[in-house]
């Protein structure tokens, strides 16, 4: 997808301070953050959001999940704790349209999701 910032970023088009990367992800911190530790992680592969993904992507959503585990534990969060987000579209709070987790974290995160 040429004009999609995110496959733009995983295919090293626009510049970021990536801080994890393998053949089916990326990772880089927000520009943007919510928190001192505010880190994107994103597919390689395009999906719009999260109801584009089918039972064929089951083993990429859960390489995402196991990639925050990762991250958390390398930057020292983990046994502290922290959060991930997925937005689904314009409600959801979702700005860009291309499936990516928030990993969230480095302070006490209280409840205001709305």
């Amino acid at each position: 997808m040429d004009t999609c910032l995110f496959c733009q970023i995983a295919s090293r088009e626009r510049p970021v301070k990536m801080v994890y990367e393998d053949e089916q992800s990326v990772a880089f911190e927000d520009i943007n953050p919510k928190a001192p530790v505010h880190i994107l992680i994103v597919p390689r592969q395009h999906l719009a959001t999260i109801l584009d993904a089918t039972q064929a992507d089951d083993r990429l959503l859960g390489h995402l999940l196991l990639v925050a585990n990762l991250i958390a534990k390398q930057i020292g969060i983990a046994e502290r704790g922290f959060r991930l987000v997925i937005n689904c579209n314009s409600e959801g709070g979702q700005a860009v349209y291309h499936l990516h987790l928030h990993l969230l974290g480095g302070r006490p995160l209280s409840w205001h999701p709305a």
